[in-house]
């Protein structure tokens, strides 16, 4: 199964649009209509855009994934299949989620007591970092 049908098939509420992408209810969060976008690039790997602001990380594990399953696989020279991982997307989600730490940070060191919500973001942040442990 190519890496978007498996997404596909595990979200709720998708919607194909004319350009070759989709729209779906986000799994990482209480989406009412949905707000999470996907296409697949040139190379076949999954691209998703919550416009709640949720990321990729969040979204694969909330449907049991993991980042490389947005992948497809590749064969090596010894005949194994693996997965490809996309660095510069990688290190995209980081920025992301480095930046929403630091407006955490700057909040509190300003006496700013988090709002609930901002809590939340935080700590699936910290959830996420420690996911990309693993790829």
């Amino acid at each position: 199964m190519e890496p978007v049908e498996l997404l596909l098939s595990r979200l709720e509420s998708v919607r194909a649009n004319r350009n070759g992408t989709w729209l779906a209810r986000c799994p990482a969060h209480d989406d009412r209509s949905p707000s999470l976008s996907i296409a697949t690039g040139d190379d076949g790997k999954v691209l998703l855009h919550c416009f709640a602001g949720c990321g990729a990380a969040d979204v694969v594990e909330a449907i049991g994934l993991e980042l490389s399953s947005l992948f497809p696989e590749t064969h090596d020279w010894k005949g194994q299949r693996r997965s490809r991982v996309d660095y510069k997307a990688l290190v995209n989600l980081l920025r992301h989620e480095a930046t929403v730490m630091l407006i955490a940070a700057q909040k509190l060191s300003e006496g700013v007591v988090l709002t609930e919500d901002d809590q939340e973001t935080l700590e699936r942040v910290c959830k996420s970092l420690e996911r990309l442990n693993n790829v």
